[in-house]
């Protein structure tokens, strides 16, 4: 980060850093997307419903956001690399107001469908973005802080968008929600519009060494893909299936509707609070401290929740799991930029979120085969036992020792 002739002292080696004067232009997009997701995706099973969709037609509208979202990962990193994270942000946001106006005035349920292909692909490009612009501008010391609060900030949002989207339901029928979705995404887009990039000097083409394929990444850092990543298709599944347990498990205990939303909310609430401490954990004593207390706290909160009788010993579980979740916000990019090369990198990162979104279609999946052949209690118990499984991997591979993510082209050559 210093100049060549800069003193060694390790005080002078890095020039002092601060997220505060980045925050908008870094985080505030963040907030935006969070807030236009959170406000549509409790009516879009109810939109897809007032159109005359089955149960089991409405689950896969829903789903098919993870769907586009896997589908365009790939492209998305590339979209990154050619025009630069400000522009793939601006377009982002393009993409999601225009799927916002799909839902707004779908009047099937293909064109409904369709909708949540485009919000799948706008989460896709965004998030992308973002983890790769932070992993260029944010020294490696604070890397972990940077994209806790980058998963923090986005937590926010979907927290508090479901509140702004009832409040405008409330008063303007059920597709109002949309428009709030709308209203969101523009905003996140005028941030892009408002501030320049931030990583400034960008090569030209001719000085801009050769960018390897995305075959090329695949071969090249094969053994970092099936060991770490692995642990990260487990870390998606494990997160993604507790958004399906809580209410699952609540109606099986027969607790009601508003009952379940307060267990679900309170939950939400501890997960948003703790993000920028876990961070903060991770930059000074290692990525280890918080990854595997994470899944293991996940892990032992869904073997808890099965054996869990009524609403206190729900919520208790569901706040161990918000609390596991919650500290692990970030967890997944943070490990990628980590591991990821100079060169490249939006190519390798769009893989790795491919990893994390295989992780985040399986984990419901497994859910809900294994509750079709044996128990619901069967399904959380073998998603507790991925937890655990998952936290064994990260303690195993995650390298002990951190080097600068500038001097690392190659993933780690073996177990810590």
């Amino acid at each position: 980060m210093g100049s060549e002739d800069a003193p060694k002292s390790a005080q002078s080696i890095a020039p002092p850093f601060s997220l505060r004067p980045i925050f908008i232009p870094a985080f505030g997009p963040s907030i935006f997307f969070g807030l236009a997701e959170g406000a549509v995706l409790p009516v879009i099973a109810l939109t897809a419903r007032h159109l005359g969709a089955t149960l089991a037609t409405t689950s896969l509208v829903v789903a098919l956001m993870g769907v586009g979202s896997l589908l365009s990962n790939i492209p998305s990193a590339l979209i990154s690399q050619r025009f630069g994270e400000r522009k793939a942000i601006i377009g982002a946001s393009g993409v999601s107001m225009l799927a916002m106006v799909l839902c707004f005035t779908a009047h099937s349920v293909a064109w409904l469908a369709v909708a949540m292909l485009f919000i799948g692909l706008a989460d896709s490009i965004f998030t992308l973005a973002r983890q790769s612009y932070l992993t260029q501008v944010v020294p490696v010391r604070m890397r972990a802080r940077a994209l806790s609060t980058l998963g923090g900030t986005s937590r926010i949002g979907l927290f508090i968008g479901p509140f702004i989207g009832a409040a405008a339901i409330s008063g303007f029928g059920l597709r109002a929600a949309y428009v709030v979705g709308f209203c969101a995404a523009a905003s996140a887009g005028l941030i892009g519009l408002r501030y320049p990039d931030l990583v400034e000097d960008r090569p030209s083409a001719a000085e801009e060494p050769e960018r390897p394929t995305i075959r090329g990444v695949l071969a090249s850092h094969q053994r970092v893909f099936l060991t770490l990543g692995i642990g990260v298709i487990l870390i998606s599944a494990v997160r993604s299936s507790r958004q399906v347990v809580v209410p699952l498990w609540a109606e099986h205990l027969g607790l009601g509707a508003s009952t379940t939303s307060l267990i679900y909310g309170i939950a939400g609430a501890v997960d948003m609070c703790v993000f920028y401490p876990a961070g903060k954990v991770m930059d000074h004593y290692g990525r280890r401290w918080v990854a595997v207390p994470s899944m293991l706290l996940m892990g032992a909160a869904l073997v808890g929740m099965a054996f869990s009788t009524g609403f206190g010993s729900l919520l208790l579980a569901a706040m161990v799991l918000g609390f596991g979740n919650g500290i692990g916000s970030g967890m997944v990019m943070t490990l990628g930029a980590d591991v990821s090369p100079t060169v490249g990198r939006p190519a390798f990162l769009g893989i790795w979120r491919e990893l994390s979104d295989i992780g985040g279609l399986g984990g419901p999946l497994l859910l809900s085969g294994i509750t079709a052949v044996a128990t619901l209690a069967a399904g959380v118990l073998a998603n507790g036992g991925i937890g655990f499984a998952a936290a064994a991997i990260l303690w195993y591979w995650i390298p002990r020792t951190r080097r600068p993510a500038e001097s690392r082209v190659s993933p780690p050559s073996g177990p810590p």
